[in-house]
């Protein structure tokens, strides 16, 4: 049984911890989007889908990150790397601020997704060490709950800034949340990986955690099906300025719309954490990325007949997206499930993975913007089926499986 540590924090102020290091990298996403068409002009970005690298840039900085800061905190700790990684995001908010060109900018994003990175995978293995199955999963739903606030207000919050100030601002404003919550996190989060569960940095342990992870069946296709569901949303947000405000005219009440499938988003996250403990992860998972397919095949085939009216593609996106929040945060830990031993590699090498691949095929996705919705709901259909499949691959050919985890001993750490 886990005995607390004299160090441990309430099980809520945990949550809102780890929210709050997640909610980072999406304030850092969504923020941006109302700023595009003015940085662009700004800056001297003349096509349009060019400003999409904004986004981009930091996310395959995020992506390329991931695959070190794993590695680097099951050796020395998560606390260590976890604030390295924020004092280097925030330095880079800062300094985009002084940029002189786009390029410059997109310098300064890389580098802060850089440091993001150690927000998602060390906050995931933070989970990890302290919780396994269906309450793992019950915790990923609240934190993934809690951090969807941020796509709900960071549009709007953005267009204010930009109503008084210049684009500068937004980075500056990042720069400064990121100082409290990195405060937060210095003077309250405990280290939750023992001395004896840390491993080796050589080349053979690091090979061997890799190794691990990529022939693990189940945990590297769930880890795969990932990468599609976040390729298919990186690919609406990457041209979501483009289609609420190009095609449908919304102007300045863009963040509204935007805000509100956030918000449904965070509900299905919300009622996934009451519903996993009955249905389990599989089952909730498995349901929701087929509706998400079959949605996303009729919204493209309506695509291609008729221009989609903005009163039928709200629902339609709004059902896609609620099935996301469903899926994320279950498949999540279905791919962690099994890698206990070394949850920092196995979220850096998802991580990594599911960044990477995409910002690379989200971003294809989004350049294909051609002022309909017919590339993003083709996104949304194929990654959807592309998930189908790694399912299968999972699963051996069946869904709908129940979950065969225990939650004995689910805090599995002491934070030490």
């Amino acid at each position: 049984m886990h005995t607390q540590s004299k160090r441990d924090i309430p099980r809520f102020e945990f949550i809102g911890i780890v929210s709050a290091l997640m909610a980072l990298n999406s304030l850092a996403i969504d923020i941006m989007l109302p700023a595009l068409p003015r940085m662009g002009e700004a800056l001297g970005v003349v096509a349009e889908n060019e400003r999409q690298f904004i986004i981009s840039a930091y996310m395959m900085g995020y992506g390329v990150g991931e695959i070190f800061f794993g590695p680097i905190s099951d050796r020395f700790g998560r606390r260590g790397p976890l604030l390295l990684g924020l004092g280097l995001y925030i330095v880079a908010a800062i300094a985009a601020v002084f940029s002189p060109s786009f390029a410059m900018v997109l310098a300064f994003r890389f580098t802060q997704g850089l440091g993001a990175a150690s927000t998602r995978v060390i906050a995931t293995s933070i989970v990890r060490d302290r919780y396994v199955g269906q309450s793992m999963a019950q915790v990923m739903s609240m934190v993934i709950m809690l951090f969807m606030a941020v796509p709900i207000l960071a549009p709007g919050m953005g267009q204010v800034l930009l109503a008084f100030w210049p684009w500068q601002s937004i980075f500056l404003f990042m720069g400064g949340l990121a100082i409290l919550v990195g405060l937060w996190t210095c003077f309250r989060l405990p280290e939750t990986l023992l001395p004896e569960g840390r491993r080796s940095l050589g080349p053979s342990a690091v090979l061997e955690a890799f190794k691990l992870v990529a022939t693990n069946r189940a945990a590297f296709s769930y880890g795969l099906a990932g990468t599609f569901m976040f390729a298919s949303l990186f690919g609406f947000l990457t041209s979501a300025q483009q289609i609420y405000v190009g095609i449908y005219g919304l102007g300045p009440y863009f963040p509204v719309a935007f805000a509100a499938v956030a918000a449904l988003m965070g509900l299905a996250s919300f009622t996934n954490s009451r519903l996993v403990a009955t249905l389990g992860m599989r089952r909730l998972s498995h349901g929701a990325v087929l509706i998400f397919t079959i949605f996303s095949g009729i919204w493209l085939a309506l695509a291609r007949l008729i221009d989609v009216p903005f009163w039928l593609f709200l629902p339609l996106l709004t059902i896609i997206m609620s099935c996301f929040g469903w899926a994320a945060a279950n498949m999540n830990s279905l791919s962690m499930e099994p890698l206990g031993e070394v949850a920092g590699t196995a979220s850096s090498v998802f991580g990594f993975i599911q960044t990477v691949g995409g910002v690379l095929i989200g971003g294809y996705i989004g350049q294909q913007f051609n002022g309909t919705v017919v590339p993003v709901a083709a996104g949304y259909f194929s990654m959807g089926v592309l998930c189908v499949l790694c399912i299968l691959v999972a699963e051996k050919g069946l869904i709908f499986g129940a979950d065969t985890s225990s939650d004995e001993g689910a805090c599995v750490t002491s934070a030490a």
